[in-house]
């Protein structure tokens, strides 16, 4: 049984261990916030935080968490003001949407380790995380909005 404290709350799992985190979360807790893309680990739109970091939870297996703390995008901010989260909607940088969550993910970590980050480094550090509408300038711009107000929660 593995034992995984997701969004603040203790959760456990008594099944297949390498089972992927993106299927716990999904169909087990309900968290769909966490999109299914690749299954690769090549998009981005899995992306979650475990102690912080952003992982692909479609390459996670379940049994690798155990003990950790696990952030989806519900829990990034329960009422959906973390800094990149506003940012996203100060600078409408959704198109269709489906990319967004795991683009928010990616930036919420990259800000923690990164308050003040280039084009560069955005441009780095997002390189994982496709969108299929291109909205690259505009995440882009949010991130560095984001930064410019703190980043981080």
């Amino acid at each position: 049984m593995a034992t995984i404290v997701v969004n603040g709350v203790e959760r456990r799992y008594d099944g297949d261990p390498d089972m992927p985190l993106l299927w716990f979360l999904r169909d087990e807790l309900g968290l769909t916030g966490t999109k299914f893309g690749c299954g690769q680990a090549l998009c981005g739109v899995c992306t979650v935080h475990v102690e912080g970091t952003a992982v692909r939870a479609c390459q996670t297996p379940v049994g690798t968490v155990e003990g950790q703390k696990v952030t989806t995008i519900e829990g990034l901010s329960p009422d959906g003001n973390h800094p990149v989260q506003v940012a996203w909607r100060d600078l409408n940088v959704s198109q269709c949407g489906y990319c967004q969550t795991g683009q928010i993910m990616q930036a919420a970590a990259f800000l923690k380790d990164t308050p003040n980050p280039t084009d560069e480094d955005i441009d780095s550090a997002m390189t994982g995380n496709l969108c299929r509408c291109g909205t690259y300038p505009r995440i882009r711009a949010a991130i560095k909005h984001a930064a410019a107000k703190g980043g981080k929660t």
